[in-house]
Parts: structure tokens; C-alpha cells; sequence
């Protein structure tokens, strides 16, 4: 018999990117540190980071406690008060933040801060067009999903709201035929180059890019790239906006992924790992010269909860815990010594693995039905690989033909052995 909570879900909740009549969602009861339970008992460890978030884990204490004491104090404010979490928590992600970028700009999740970033770069430029890449997501609201890439966007794009797309670096499915990594990049840049012309540079207001694209793939640029789109948005007058929404807080090694590729953008998307999603918030990190734009002149946007004392308590908490605990650095080996080798070494022994690639918390295997055509595994038999995985105690995050291992930033290595386990077995024929 299923439990309460399961058949109130399936008569009642409409679930995200999904048909609602094929779901069968795995109840949640209890989770801590790098584990999740389910209603019977069952113990996984959460490779997934539920949606890629929890960088500090379930129920960090400190940021819990914060959490809590802030609800004492003063549970909701609207946004246009000055308040102590808020404040403090703009300091410091601004503190994080390559010189120049001072001022945030607090949304509800990524999805609405990559809306906004878009929105100041087309007032602050007066030009219509955003350029995105193919390989992308940057959220589901409306302009958001417009300039992702990949099919979600399909049923939901209008073809009105003035995106234009390329194709970013990907060496193992290049589209440039390039044989290094060097070539990668110099083909893509120049493809890019050759949009920007094609569509004209005073019609672009911004590129927008996944500092490492997430959803898509996992998919490092290689070195040089990022330099040379910002040498590209300064010769046209574009502005540069950097996605850092998954990628950010720890999770790619770094405070920031762009931290890895001396690369400094106009505006800077975050939101999920910035208070280990333990509740809802986003925002801009906002160049000074688009801030002096709005100085006097009002910025026609908000909302309701923008920078919510709650969400930014834990943003602090989160924060000055990473800090102390050294979880950026420990994210940095992590990824170095303990998840790069250990992947890389499973995809020697199954020629199911096609790929494996990542940084610091954040890696992607990539499941092929053949090593040599590289031809994508098929989503069915993806999915076996998935239930063999939970079968084994693992959670991983999925997408398309490719596993996403992306555990908590502060994971263990003892815990990192163990999952690396459990996934070997169920890549294993027969598991």
C-alpha cells in the first residue's frame, strides 16, 4: 500500500517537466549531511544534490540555526526596508566577486535572476538581441527558457524574443571537427565571431553563458575560450553575462567557475548552492557601469520577495560556513584527487562510459552505445543504469544519456569511495 503522502502527490501536486500521469515520484521522509531516506527505510547517498544545490549538504546546522533564529527575529520584511541579512549577505557575494561587481540584485531562483540580468543588459545597451549557446538551460520563465538551448525550450519558444544561438566548445561532440583542444576553441570563438557579424553588433545587447554549462552536459570550456567571448563582447559593446546558477558557490571547485578562466563578466547569475537551497534565492551580481545606469534612473523591475530575510540568513550562514570549513578548497581536491581519478578509472573498465569530465563537485559521465561511434546511449537503457544505481544505495542526477555526480561540496572522501562503488557496480552488465 502506498502511504499518504505519495497518493495525495499523484491526486493533487503538478509536477515540473514531466507527464503527470506517468510519474512515480520516491517519497522523501528525512535527510542529513550526504544521505537522503525514502518511506520505507531505505538509505541513498545523494549524488545528486537533489537538483544540484545542497552544496553544504541536508541540514547543515549552522545554516539551519540561522535560519531559525532569523524566523525569531524578523520572519518577512518587503523588499524596499533595508534589513541586516540582506545587507550582510550582498557584502559578502559581492566580496566574492571579481573588482567591479559590487552591487546584488536579490530574485527568488536563477531562472528569474538570468530574466533580470537580460533585462538590465537591454536597457543598459538600448539593443534588442541576446546571443546564447545551443548547449544551455537558464531557467523556465519566459525569456529564461527562450535563450536556453536544449529541447525543454521547444514547446515554450515563442521565436519572438530576440535570441539568436551558437554553438559553444564541446571536443567530444565537436561541432568544429577539432582534434585538440586548442582547435576547439579557435573555431568556436571564430564561429562566434561570425554570428555576432551575421546578426549584427549594434542589434546585441549580451551574450549569456553557463561559466560551465550544467544541465547540458557538464562541459568545461576549454582554456582561452571565455577570454576571447569577453575580447569579442568588448570589441562590439556587448554586455557579458556569466551564468554561475549551478555552477557557483563551491560547487566547480571555486567560489565562482569563472575564478578558473581569469575571465571578469558584466553581470553574474547565481542562486542554488548560495544558501545550499535550503530556501529559495537567486540574484545578479551587477558591474558597476550597468549600476550607474539605474542610478538615477528607476530600474523597472522587482519582487515581492527579493531578498527575503530568511533566504538571505542562510545565505550568510552558508557562506561564513563554506568559508570556515574550507569546502571551496575541499571541493577543489575533492573533484583533483578523489572523483576525477575514480571516474576516470571506471570508464576504463566499461565501455559504457564514454565520457567523463568535470571539476572540483561537479561531473558528468557520459553513457554511449558504442565507444567508437560514440553514439548516445538510449534514454530506456539510461534509465536501467539509473535504477541500478538506487538499487545499489546511489542518487545521481540524470539527464539525456549521461549520469551527473554532483555530491555535496563537504562529501567525504569515505563517502566519495562509497558512491564511486555503488556506481561501479551498476554500470556493471546483469546489476
Amino acid at each position: 500500500m502506498r502511504s499518504r503522502t505519495y497518493e495525495l502527490d499523484r491526486a493533487h501536486v503538478f509536477h515540473s517537466w514531466s507527464a503527470q500521469a506517468e510519474l512515480d515520484p520516491m517519497v522523501i521522509t528525512e535527510a542529513r549531511g550526504s544521505r537522503v531516506w525514502d518511506e520505507d527505510g531505505r538509505e541513498y547517498l545523494d549524488f545528486s544534490s537533489q537538483l544540484v544545490f545542497t552544496n553544504l549538504g541536508h541540514g547543515h546546522p549552522r545554516v539551519v540555526r540561522a535560519i531559525q533564529e532569523q524566523a525569531a527575529r524578523l520572519c518577512t520584511v518587503a523588499p524596499q526596508h533595508a534589513t541586516a541579512p540582506r545587507s550582510e549577505a550582498a557584502r559578502l557575494i559581492a566580496s566574492l566577486a571579481p573588482a567591479g561587481l559590487e552591487k546584488v540584485f536579490f530574485t527568488n531562483g536563477g531562472a528569474d535572476a538570468n530574466e533580470h540580468a537580460i533585462r538590465m543588459a537591454r536597457l543598459h545597451t538600448g539593443r534588442p538581441k541576446v546571443l546564447s549557446a545551443y548547449r544551455s538551460y537558464h531557467g523556465g520563465t519566459q525569456t529564461a527558457v527562450n535563450v536556453t538551448g536544449d529541447q525543454r525550450r521547444w514547446p515554450n519558444d515563442t521565436g519572438t524574443a530576440g535570441v539568436a544561438r551558437f554553438f559553444g566548445p564541446f571536443r567530444y561532440r565537436s561541432e568544429f571537427h577539432a582534434e585538440s583542444d586548442e582547435q576547439e576553441c579557435e573555431r568556436a570563438l571564430a564561429h562566434l565571431r561570425r554570428t555576432i557579424e551575421a546578426e549584427g553588433p549594434g542589434t546585441i545587447a549580451a551574450v549569456i553563458l553557463e561559466t560551465i554549462p550544467g544541465t547540458a552536459g557538464i562541459m568545461p570550456p576549454p582554456p582561452g575560450y571565455l577570454p576571447g567571448v569577453r575580447a569579442l563582447c568588448d570589441r562590439y559593446g556587448i554586455v557579458l553575462i556569466l551564468d554561475e546558477v549551478m555552477a557557483g558557490f563551491g560547487r566547480a571547485g571555486a567560489w565562482f567557475a569563472l575564478d578558473r578562466y581569469d575571465v571578469v563578466p558584466d553581470l553574474i547569475t547565481f542562486a542554488k548552492g548560495v544558501n545550499s537551497g535550503y530556501v529559495p534565492l537567486g540574484g545578479v551580481i551587477i558591474s558597476d557601469a550597468i549600476a550607474a545606469t539605474f542610478a538615477h534612473t528607476p530600474y523597472p523591475g522587482g519582487l515581492t520577495y527579493s531578498g527575503h530575510p530568511l533566504a538571505t540568513a542562510a545565505a550568510v550562514a552558508t557562506i561564513e560556513a563554506m568559508t570556515d570549513e574550507g569546502t571551496v578548497a575541499h571541493a577543489d581536491r575533492l573533484g583533483r584527487e578523489v572523483l576525477g581519478p575514480g571516474l576516470r578509472e571506471l570508464a576504463e573498465r566499461h565501455p559504457i562510459v564514454g565520457d567523463v569530465r568535470g571539476v572540483g563537485a561537479f561531473w558528468a559521465v557520459e553513457l554511449v552505445a558504442g565507444p567508437d561511434t560514440r553514439e548516445p546511449l538510449p534514454v530506456a537503457a539510461t534509465l536501467e543504469v539509473v535504477a541500478a544505481c538506487k538499487r545499489a544505495g546511489l542518487l545521481p542526477f540524470t539527464t539525456a544519456n549521461r549520469l551527473h555526480l554532483v555530491p555535496p561540496c563537504n562529501l567525504s572522501d569515505e563517502d566519495a569511495a562509497a558512491g564511486l562503488a555503488m556506481l561501479d557496480k551498476a554500470l556493471s552488465p546483469g546489476c
